[in-house]
């Protein structure tokens, strides 16, 4: 369902720490739905798998889920798909103008995560391998040691998550499928794409933390979207179940952070027309300012001041 523009706005003036509070509730409710389905399906499989397109909060997600197990008496172990990743030689895929392509399933090892659930599943451990983003390349030593308990569970995470290289190997595994999918209207027009949301958190998360500046994730979001098209949506419906992880606030609270970011967009980047209506679509909300953001929120993951810690 699409969330109302005008419904959006008057919340935001009236009382905007109860409207935060009541949209995170809710969210907090497909947490304990995800958490329920999960320990249901432990008999079966402790693997779980979580995809979903870049900017869709998987990784603060995946926490909230491991929180909630936890306080349930099930011990979680998090497994990042990313330290899969193969080190970059001549046989790494590529984009058309010759670029490692990272949206790829086939930069990630899938043999060897499929080999560790595998393991996981009869409880052996496995040796997570870690890769040196700086360097495209996976070190000699290792990111840790699992091995699963009794009341233990394993949660990958990744964009590749539901990619039937894993799901038709481990068809037993728990499958979760998150994006932001809710778009904004104003009297049945679309004001605001749930896309930009994504992509405004990602311009805001690698502007903050990954020294990354608006102009350079913009000309990366043409491939992203290619990469979400070919290699992760056409499996979503392989999922169990899936989130919407978009927020009724969510451009209130991200207008004051992002609105700027968005003004700028240099001519000759790709899909240039389309990123630029999404400056004056922040126009049409009233801004929500972030120390309204409660510590748990998902969009902390983007904006900061959580208490999640991010690698």
């Amino acid at each position: 369902m699409p969330y109302d523009l005008s419904e959006i706005n008057e919340r935001a003036r009236k009382d905007p720490a109860a409207f935060i509070r009541e949209c995170d509730a809710d969210y907090d409710a497909k947490i304990r739905h995800a958490a329920d389905m999960i320990m249901e399906n432990r008999a079966n499989s402790p693997v779980v798998l979580i995809s979903g397109p870049s900017g869709s909060g998987k990784t603060t997600t995946s926490k909230k889920i491991e929180e909630e197990l936890n306080s349930r008496g099930i011990t979680t172990h998090a497994l990042a798909m990313d330290s899969y990743f193969r080190t970059v030689d001549e046989k790494s895929p590529r984009t058309a103008d010759g670029k490692i392509d990272l949206e790829s399933p086939f930069c990630l090892d899938m043999d060897l995560l499929s080999e560790h659930f595998d393991r996981l599943e009869h409880g052996q451990s496995i040796e997570v391998p870690k890769y040196l983003f700086a360097e495209q390349r996976r070190s000699d030593e290792v990111s840790e040691t699992i091995r699963l308990g009794k009341n233990d569970i394993v949660v990958a995470e990744g964009i590749h998550a539901l990619n039937d290289m894993l799901t038709d190997r481990h068809p037993n595994a728990l499958k979760l499928y998150i994006s932001a999918r809710s778009n904004v209207e104003a009297d049945s027009e679309l004001v605001f794409k749930a896309t930009w949301m994504r992509l405004v958190r990602r311009v805001v998360r690698d502007y903050k933390f990954r020294g990354a500046s608006p102009e350079y994730t913009f000309s990366l979001w043409a491939n992203v979207r290619r990469g979400e098209k070919k290699n992760i949506s056409p499996f979503k419906d392989k999922a169990d179940w899936k989130f919407d992880s978009s927020f009724p606030y969510e451009v209130s609270v991200m207008k004051s952070v992002a609105e700027s970011m968005f003004c700028p967009v240099p001519t000759g980047t790709p899909r240039c027309e389309e990123l630029r209506h999404i400056c004056p679509a922040f126009e049409l909300f009233d801004a929500i300012d972030t120390k309204y953001l409660l510590e748990d929120s998902l969009l902390t993951e983007f904006v900061g001041g959580g208490k999640y810690k991010y690698d």
